[in-house]
């Protein structure tokens, strides 16, 4: 499934507005929480690369309360 956010360009008055970057964020973080909800036992591998801490953080903000 393919989700999209809408994004505001920068410069406008709406509150809503999100940066590119901040919707890139969120699509991230909702396709952490789709596949975890899809599978029993979901993994990251994490090899302490640049990308890996990206991926942890990512993880981090999606189910950082629990």
């Amino acid at each position: 499934m393919t989700t999209t956010v809408a994004t505001v360009e920068e410069g406008t008055d709406s509150p809503y507005a999100l940066s590119h970057l901040d919707a890139l964020e969120s699509e991230a973080v909702h396709i952490f929480r789709e596949v975890a909800g899809e599978f029993e036992k979901p993994v990251i591998l994490f090899s302490g690369g640049k990308d890996s801490i990206v991926m942890l953080h990512l993880a981090l903000k999606a189910f950082a309360p629990a």
